[in-house]
């Protein structure tokens, strides 16, 4: 398993901007090939980030995802959306899982 942790940095006033465009992507990820799992993760307290975890079953199904016309289009859509919903910057970590429960 493969697991990808984009951390959004948002500013907070902008932050129900970015969780309201990810609303829909759950259900668009479970079609794409290898996704196990998909979470936006929006904090408690008032910090400047929020989080896109997901779950592969391979890094090859991650990086195939990445290199999709699925992908460009939902982030040519970012890019036309920034003034309404902007983010500052990401960080992209990514883990092979060793152990799961």
């Amino acid at each position: 398993m493969f697991v990808v942790f984009n951390e959004l940095h948002v500013p907070v006033e902008g932050r129900e901007n970015v969780a309201k465009r990810f609303e829909n992507s759950a259900d668009k990820m479970k079609n794409i090939p290898g996704c196990l799992d998909f979470m936006f993760l929006h904090p408690e307290e008032d910090t400047d980030y929020q989080i896109v975890l997901t779950k592969w079953d391979c890094k090859e199904s991650y990086e195939a995802w990445v290199n999709s016309d699925e992908f460009k289009e939902a982030h040519k859509k970012r890019r036309a959306n920034l003034d309404k919903s902007p983010t500052t910057g990401n960080k992209i970590s990514t883990y092979e899982v060793k152990h799961h429960l």
